[in-house]
């Protein structure tokens, strides 16, 4: 009896060593790949900047050399930020005259989305931005309206004070009936002083009874003084088209 338990109990030890050598970890090399940690996937990469405020105007008041002069502001102050690599387009739209016709300046910033040099979203196609279908689908704002090197733009209580953003547009972004002398500056190639004029946003949404991004008020002229005492710097919004 003795030695039949000493046999049983011989066994179970054989039994337990066997099963712990197959149960230890694989040598390196034969083991398969750690899971993730967390669960995590690798982090997204920031949107590209796709809109931004002009950190500088071109100190001619609104004669911007037209609109090809301000695309090519706006073009050139995003290569000097290092996103050169897209075409851009200033916000503007020009008042028809004579066998000019009107340009929208919804019609040529392209479709969409849009992100600040922080990667915020600022509106993802046309009709968002303008709030087509529903108001304010866009976050232009004091804080997420920014310039092209990241910097905020002053704005109402500030000094100075230069949240007025050339435009010439609608709220809808399209251009406005009449002369284009007192709606656009000459369609952008005026700086004189007044009755010439042009329309104004407000990119930080505030002052005045009216706080729209893109058609807050007239400018007091169309001179770079003119547009300082307005509350603003000849500055104008800038998008990329692809």
């Amino acid at each position: 009896m003795k030695r039949l338990l000493a046999g049983l109990v011989a066994f179970a030890l054989s039994a337990a060593g066997a099963h712990f050598v197959l149960g230890q970890q694989a040598p390196a090399g034969q083991r398969g790949a750690a899971p993730p940690q967390g669960g995590r996937g690798p982090a997204a990469a920031p949107q590209p900047m796709g809109f931004f405020v002009t950190s500088v105007g071109l100190g001619k008041g609104a004669n911007l050399g037209g609109l090809a002069g301000a695309d090519a502001h706006c073009q050139a102050l995003a290569m000097a930020a290092g996103a050169g690599n897209r075409t851009w387009r200033a916000y503007l739209s020009t008042t028809g005259a004579g066998n000019q016709p009107a340009v929208n300046a919804r019609d040529r910033i392209g479709a969409g989305p849009w992100y600040n040099s922080r990667g915020t979203l600022i509106a993802n196609n046309v009709a968002d931005l303008h709030g087509d279908v529903q108001r304010d689908r866009n976050t232009i704002m004091k804080d997420t309206a920014l310039n092209e090197k990241g910097a905020g733009v002053n704005g109402r209580g500030d000094q100075p004070n230069q949240h007025d953003m050339l435009t010439g547009s609608d709220s809808t972004g399209r251009a406005l009936p009449g002369d284009p002398n007192t709606q656009t500056c000459n369609n952008w190639t005026s700086d004189g002083a007044a009755p010439n004029a042009a329309m104004l946003g407000h990119h930080d949404r505030n002052g005045g009874g009216n706080t729209s991004w893109n058609a807050a008020h007239m400018s007091r002229g169309c001179s770079q003084d003119n547009l300082v005492a307005t509350g603003g710097a000849g500055l104008f919004y800038c998008f990329a088209t692809n």
